[in-house]
């Protein structure tokens, strides 16, 4: 039986951006939410809560990345054209927020500068990485293989839509977090700022939703025709269904409102793949034609499957050690 070596990566590659999201995501979240907490010392609590794990998050970006370098060249050629100034953006705030966490607890002096680097730098990263997505899913201008289009034609009103919904997604998400690792008056002060959120969070759903409906025919066509509106209700419903749940979970639950906002986003991410299935740069290259020939996928997936099976070991490991309650003591 021949592998389809293609198809293969391509689910690699989407199953590490998902894993970079939910894992990367709640402590860019953390950090989001630093300005509406400003006591120090609580805020050393909330970046307790998430440093022990989050540079092993940063993981799946790599290979992500590195994984569409490889497998995709023609994709990743196009996509890092196009998304240039935003990747850039990303990765300096991305630096920023990784020097904070160091320098934070060895520079007493100039703690607040360095709190206004993480947060800044979680802020800026996460945005860059909405509006990326905004615009990914509109498209990219391409013709005889290569991008024609402008260095901005990222920034539009979808991609901000799109750059609100993921940075007050990932809030969500370090609340979540922060919620089951802490306790006390700073984890009530945490489920206050839920419901403001949940309600941020599923105007923008429903604002981006209706827009990715407008912006390519193809897709309203793909959701909306017959018989595929049928087969496709149980995510938006059950999107809705999460919402009101975590709603009413919000003051009441600890673990529960990072699980359901986990759901949340995997029916976003899986809504996101049927839309543009099977595109890899929208509109018009599809996976197949943008793909590196097969015996180096085939090469390349023998070391994936070798290394894949210990990145999830010890990212589980690390978790697993850092489970439960945190403590009152610093970084190092």
């Amino acid at each position: 039986m021949t592998m389809d070596y293609q198809l293969i990566w391509g689910l690699l590659i989407a199953f590490s951006v998902f894993a970079y999201v939910t894992l990367d995501g709640f402590d860019l979240g953390i950090g989001i939410l630093f300005p509406f907490e400003p006591g120090a010392e609580n805020r050393g609590k909330m970046m307790n809560a998430v440093a022990p794990i989050w540079d092993g998050n940063e993981t799946w970006l790599v290979l992500g990345g590195g994984g569409l370098y490889a497998a995709f060249p023609q994709a990743y050629s196009l996509l890092m054209t196009a998304f240039y100034i935003p990747v850039i953006t990303m990765l300096l705030a991305l630096v920023f927020r990784g020097v904070a966490f160091e320098f934070r607890f060895k520079s007493t002096k100039h703690q607040k500068h360095w709190d206004f680097a993480f947060s800044t730098g979680s802020l800026i990263a996460a945005a860059m990485q909405g509006a990326m997505l905004g615009a990914f899913i509109e498209g990219i201008d391409v013709e005889n293989g290569a991008f024609v289009g402008g260095p901005f034609d990222w920034v539009s009103p979808f991609s901000i839509f799109c750059a609100s919904a993921v940075v007050v997604g990932y809030a969500l998400l370090g609340a979540g977090w922060l919620i089951m690792k802490i306790e006390g008056p700073l984890q009530d002060h945490l489920r206050t700022l839920t419901k403001p959120a949940i309600l941020w969070m599923t105007v923008n759903l429903g604002v981006v939703s209706l827009m990715t409906s407008y912006v390519n025919p193809a897709y309203a066509e793909r959701w909306f025709s017959f018989p595929n509106i049928i087969y496709l209700a149980p995510i938006p419903i059950l999107t809705t269904g999460l919402l009101v749940w975590l709603w009413r979970a919000a003051q009441h639950r600890e673990r529960t409102i990072f699980g359901i906002t986990l759901a949340i986003f995997f029916l976003c991410y899986l809504g996101f793949g049927i839309t543009l299935y099977p595109n890899i740069v929208p509109p018009t290259i599809d996976f197949r034609s943008a793909a590196a020939p097969d015996n180096s996928l085939a090469f390349m997936l023998v070391g994936a499957a070798i290394m894949l099976p210990i990145i999830i070991g010890y990212t589980a490991y690390a978790y697993y050690v850092f489970r439960g309650k945190i403590d009152d003591e610093g970084y190092h």
